[in-house]
């Protein structure tokens, strides 16, 4: 077996075994090579390769959003680097764990006019807060650095960065292991409530007494992984009538007892209205939250009391938290469940009489929609099969998604923690290649086109289906106020005529296309069957209706 006789590359690469690694997404270079060598002699870690470090990100995101597992990435030096910076953001505040090892130059070329040398140190310092910068000179000190910095991949879920300066030569192999792995400290993280330290009773009684009187508390659930346990424990709270659970399809959880399209509820709401509506206890724990409008009401009308619960993040998403536990869900509710009494109320009744309200109405909306984003959407959720995990891109696209209950069985993702479009293709391919189920990736044209490259990549499963909905151009902002007012809309909506069907091409992508309600019900019913390829079907809306649809449903909701 060879391995690289840079010990700083068999140091590192040894303690990413050590520590679980089992995938890693390497972006070809030279200054990386001692990295690439020692990687290549350990047989247990899958490697991938991507040229695009942007999109070698993303895709190494949607693997561990997957997987659950770290994932470590390789660069060569300079702005290869940098390039990873917008996945890290979202790693960062999805709590999601990636290694970021970067090769550098030796410190000495840094700032001095030699190629590919810029200031790599502590770059990602806003979005990073475990680092560790190598030395090559002194190797015995990078023992402790590399055990400090996986703490927080094993503690607190955060990406980390080692930065590791290589001299030439860069490429020279040995079969000696030079690194004593010993050194290093194995896994120690364990996901398992027993592993937690539970809250002393006595403090959470008193929170408990407070929830035991209270006749209006409200849940909020963000983005989630699908946990039957979490499920289970969701649906023994909605057994109280003083309790509303409010979910969204990334939340991943399902009751008839919840309300899971927030917007088609609340949306017709002013601030005035929600005060019936409004909560003494507020609790929230999981991701981000797509609904503005619950953001909105809530800030608008805070409860008396909001907890949220988390191991390690206190989000202060409504502007009114008053007590962060520290604690998991899953930890938090097996304690709190014990100390918790039902409490007559009409508070959950009163949520579900409106939420049965507006689902008429939607119904009767959707039998006159004419074909447009909202009536795609609306045929979608009857063809996707129940099984497949759906990865939606960020814009119109998520928010669309929200005012429809898809299948209990589909598992749902989305890039919400910097809520942007770059790299939502690249990170559902990642999905596709950790998933055993086909995975669906449901986009808009923006989104896919500004992220193509993510179709650069070998690994592409022939399971992974792709939507496009080609509105022909950013149509959010023909929705949301202010753009239409300002006369400069080409700038906000990039206007352009640009279709898939040479990236497909290129790409070995088998391509459909649809631009009715006729031919893209004709399409679904194979859409999903198997096939040697991945499947494209990129669908063709008209840009100047779809706005009207969606404001007309809104308006429509409203008795």
């Amino acid at each position: 077996m060879l391995h690289s006789n840079k010990i700083l590359a068999q140091q590192v690469v040894s303690i990413c075994s050590l520590k679980g690694i089992e995938n890693v997404v390497v972006s070809p270079g030279s200054r990386n090579a001692p990295l690439i060598i020692e990687f290549n002699a350990y047989k247990n870690i899958k490697k991938y390769s991507l040229v695009d470090e942007r999109s070698a990100a993303f895709f190494a995101l949607g693997i561990a959003k997957k997987t659950k597992k770290p994932v470590a990435l390789i660069c060569s030096s300079g702005s290869a680097l940098l390039n990873y910076y917008p996945a890290i953001a979202e790693a960062y505040y999805s709590e999601i764990p990636l290694v970021i090892i970067s090769a550098d130059r030796p410190k000495e070329l840094i700032d001095v006019g030699d190629g590919q040398a810029i200031r790599q140190e502590n770059v990602f310092v806003n979005h990073i807060e475990f680092s560790a910068s190598l030395s090559e000179k002194k190797p015995s000190i990078n023992t402790k650095l590399l055990n400090n910095v996986f703490v927080g991949i094993e503690q607190f879920k955060t990406p980390i960065h080692i930065n590791v300066p290589f001299s030439e030569p860069l490429y020279e192999t040995t079969k000696d292991v030079l690194a004593d792995p010993s050194l290093f400290n194995k896994i120690s993280n364990k996901e398992s409530l027993l592993d937690e330290t539970p809250l002393v009773v006595d403090e959470l009684q008193v929170f408990a007494d407070k929830w035991n009187q209270a006749t209006k508390k409200m849940i909020v659930l963000g983005v989630h992984s699908p946990d039957e346990m979490l499920q289970t424990q969701l649906v023994h709270l909605a057994k109280d009538p003083s309790v509303i659970i409010l979910t969204e399809n990334t939340s991943n959880v399902t009751n008839t007892q919840f309300i899971q399209s927030i917007d088609t509820v609340l949306f017709p709401f002013s601030k005035d209205d929600f005060k019936e509506y409004q909560p003494e206890i507020l609790i929230t724990f999981g991701g981000l939250v797509v609904s503005k409008k619950i953001k909105q009401l809530l800030r608008e009308n805070p409860p008396k009391e909001h907890w949220h619960i988390d191991k390690n993040r206190s989000l202060d998403t409504y502007m009114c938290l008053t007590h962060h536990f520290k604690v998991s869900i899953g930890l938090f509710f097996s304690q709190f469940f014990f100390l918790t009494k039902i409490k007559e109320s009409r508070y959950q009744k009163q949520w579900l009489n409106l939420k049965k309200k507006r689902r008429i109405r939607h119904n009767e909306f959707i039998k006159t929609v004419p074909f447009s984003d909202f009536k795609v959407f609306q045929i979608l959720k009857d063809f996707i099969p129940k099984e497949i995990h759906i990865q939606f891109s960020n814009s119109s696209t998520i928010r669309y998604s929200q005012l429809f209950l898809w299948l209990k069985g589909n598992k749902i993702g989305c890039n919400r923690g910097t809520s942007g479009i770059d790299g939502s293709t690249s990170t559902a391919i990642g999905v596709a290649v950790a998933s055993q189920q086909q995975t669906l990736f449901v986009t808009g044209d923006l989104s896919f086109f500004y992220d193509s490259n993510a179709l650069w990549n070998k690994y592409i499963p022939k399971s992974l289906r792709v939507i496009v909905i080609n509105n022909r151009g950013g149509g959010i902002f023909r929705f949301i106020p202010g753009p239409t007012t300002t006369k400069t809309l080409d700038f906000f909506e990039t206007p352009h005529n640009l279709k898939a069907k040479q990236l497909c091409e290129m790409h070995n992508i088998i391509y459909q296309t649809a631009t009715n309600t006729d031919e893209l019900e004709i399409c679904l019913k194979e859409f999903f069957s198997v096939s040697k390829q991945p499947k494209l079907l990129e669908i063709f809306t008209p840009k100047e209706k779809n706005a009207q649809v969606l404001k007309a449903y809104f308006n429509y909701l409203v008795e």
